[in-house]
């Protein structure tokens, strides 16, 4: 009987002898799973980062990469070193045994196990993990539920002169690493903010979600300080209250940083190890706006510049995180920055680009996303 949970997962089998590949995805597919195949550590790494499969499957004795050497370079990925890991054997030596657990695997499967046997180990450990995930959940939703500071604002600025908009999209709607915030600077002046925290699996979520409420609450601080006098200004201070802070001097994240002036249709920015501001001209072409501040506590001496931007009528930019870019259609090919560029040059002067960016990406992912997407569109008028 299929497991009525199990075709929310995917499994990666990895397996060089064909007949046991085919028996064993013929039990993984009865029982409601979706099941790929590789014949070897080397084709399963690759096809483990295109398809980042729920759960891992490998024998050991394989050629080119055997099943030891795949799970280290599994852990050597931040994106795939979590996924579960089951060995398949045919052998049960006590030392390939403690090879396995000492890097970390969940579980042994011998290949002349019974079909139910398999089935019956794969849902306990996704049960487990799922039960683990669940309780994960529950504890980040209450604390942001206490945090007085959100990291999404629930309204968009209004500005004289310009059209400001977001959408962020929290990957399953569970808060994670992604911030944006609009912060008056003085009667003309607005900062606009959008973060990215590094690492935000989900059992990492508790963290991210805690520390992007930190660095929000800076950039205010900062932005206060100093009144705005320029968004390098402000990341150059922010950036050394994050370093000099021992308890999150260790964690990394990614800021872009815009000053918008309703006195002026030049806009200012700053960025802190962040993706290309994609700029969209009146004519249609887009081109990108690339910061080389470093990662925001990287560095205490860390510095950043300015970057002037003229927006005539019509024109606009766009900020957006990592999710937007690394989200992935059903073949798994990433939606890339070549692609937003492509969706950017369609759009016209009387349309919402923030509903256009989501109504594409929607599409070409058939609405399953694997992270935060947050998107800032900042149009002069």
């Amino acid at each position: 009987m299929a497991n009525e949970n199990s075709e929310k997962f995917k499994v990666l089998l990895v397996e060089d002898e064909q007949n046991i590949a085919r028996l064993f995805s013929l039990y993984l597919v009865k029982a409601g799973y979706n099941c790929d195949h590789a014949i070897n550590g080397k084709e399963g790494l690759i096809m483990a980062k295109k398809i980042v499969p729920d759960i891992i499957i490998s024998d050991i004795m394989m050629p080119e990469m055997d099943g030891f050497e795949f799970r280290k370079n599994l852990l050597t990925d931040n994106d795939l070193k979590a996924i579960p890991f089951v060995f398949l054997t045919a052998k049960g030596e006590e030392d390939d045994i403690l090879g396995g657990y000492d890097l970390g695997i969940e579980d042994y499967i011998i290949k002349t196990a019974s079909p139910k046997i398999v089935i019956a180990k794969i849902s306990a450990i996704l049960k487990s993990l799922g039960k683990e995930r669940e309780k994960v959940v529950g504890e980040i939703n209450k604390a942001v539920d206490n945090m007085a500071t959100k990291v999404v604002p629930d309204e968009y600025p209004e500005v004289n002169g310009y059209f400001i908009k977001h959408w962020h999209n929290p990957f399953e709607n569970i808060p994670g690493g992604d911030f944006l915030d609009y912060i008056r600077i003085d009667d003309t002046r607005y900062a606009v903010v959008l973060g990215d925290v590094m690492g935000k699996r989900w059992g990492a979520w508790y963290f991210a979600v805690a520390y992007a409420g930190y660095v929000r609450s800076a950039i205010r601080i900062a932005v206060q300080a100093n009144k705005g006098n320029s968004p390098s200004s402000i990341l150059e201070e922010v950036n050394k209250a994050v370093h000099n802070d021992e308890r999150i001097s260790e964690v990394f994240t990614t800021l872009s940083l815009i000053v918008v002036d309703e006195n002026s249709k030049i806009i200012k920015y700053a960025g802190a190890g962040d993706l290309p501001v994609l700029y969209r001209s009146s004519k249609g072409e887009v081109k990108s706006v690339q910061s080389n501040g470093l990662l925001l506590g990287f560095s205490e001496e860390s510095s950043y510049s300015d970057i002037e931007i003229e927006l005539k009528k019509g024109e606009f930019v766009i900020m957006f995180t990592d999710g937007l870019t690394d989200s992935r259609n059903p073949e798994g090919v990433s939606f890339s920055e070549t692609g937003i560029k492509k969706v950017l040059e369609t759009i016209k002067e009387t349309q919402d680009p923030v509903e256009i960016v989501k109504e594409k990406i929607s599409s070409y992912t058939n609405n399953k996303f694997d992270d935060d997407i947050s998107v800032i569109t900042i149009k002069a008028l």
